[in-house]
């Protein structure tokens, strides 16, 4: 009788351990997302009484460490290709995956930087812009931001300029931050980072016709928990895309 008491016991304190795991989601988002994404997760959390843990990187570094084993329930990528990458290794639910929010590619310079406005067009002097600094940009061999800065830059016919010049970072808040304490004299970075760093100015705005649409996949991992899924319809609905919009977000590209 003893025996079953304890177990009953047992059993019993087991149960809100349970279910405070359930109410759990776990949320691997690129780090552009941050400010926008802990708000969304704050007011989820005020509706439902779920917690939402963000952990926030270069897209690269996501999808790896998921690969890896990490515990993530939702994935949020900055570009189309590392969610590719994902559902090939079956890493994520692909019916699950929707395309949440876009964002526009610009210039920035620090705040006390003479250097006015710029006009991003064909042939426009990007390296006479750092003068004898570099370029701060995502890597652009791994993080979306690069990749988009890099077609860009083709696109206008600077690559071969530029390319020397290039300061690359592990994220786009990286790069940012390069610009943001002076240690590079211009960047190629999100509008949305741009938004949030008051260090930092924007000089000049890439036309969207210059790289490909800036998109944000996001999609329920194999092992996502129950509260996984209501979290992503509350990201696809109206206070959320609210959110996203005050951050500078657009509506995902059709």
């Amino acid at each position: 009788m003893r025996r079953l008491t304890l177990l009953a016991v047992t059993m019993l304190s087991l149960v809100p351990l349970a279910a405070s795991a359930q109410d759990r989601v776990t949320v691997f988002a690129a780090a552009s997302l941050r400010n926008a994404m802990d708000e969304a997760a704050q007011a989820f959390a005020a509706r439902t009484g779920a917690r939402v843990v963000a952990s926030y990187a270069g897209s690269a570094a996501l999808v790896r460490q998921i690969e890896q084993g990490a515990p993530a329930d939702l994935l949020v990528a900055a570009d189309a290709a590392w969610m590719d990458h994902a559902a090939a290794r079956r890493l994520v639910r692909a019916e699950s995956r929707v395309d949440l929010v876009g964002n526009s590619l610009v210039l920035v310079a620090p705040r006390d930087s003479a250097v006015g406005d710029v006009m991003v067009t064909p042939y426009f002097d990007l390296a006479g812009l750092a003068g004898d600094g570099r370029i701060a940009v995502g890597d652009v061999r791994t993080v979306p931001a690069g990749r988009y800065a890099k077609a860009a830059l083709e696109g206008l016919g600077v690559w071969a300029s530029a390319e020397k010049r290039l300061a690359m970072a592990e994220n786009v808040r990286a790069a940012l931050a390069l610009v943001a304490r002076g240690e590079a004299p211009v960047g190629i970075v999100y509008a949305t980072d741009a938004r949030i760093e008051p260090s930092v100015k924007v000089i000049g705005v890439f036309p969207d016709g210059t790289h490909p649409p800036i998109t944000y996949p996001a999609a329920l991992t194999a092992g996502a928990s129950p509260q996984a899924a209501a979290f992503l319809d509350f990201l696809r609905g109206p206070e959320a895309r609210a959110i996203f919009a005050r951050h500078g977000f657009r509506e995902p590209p059709r």
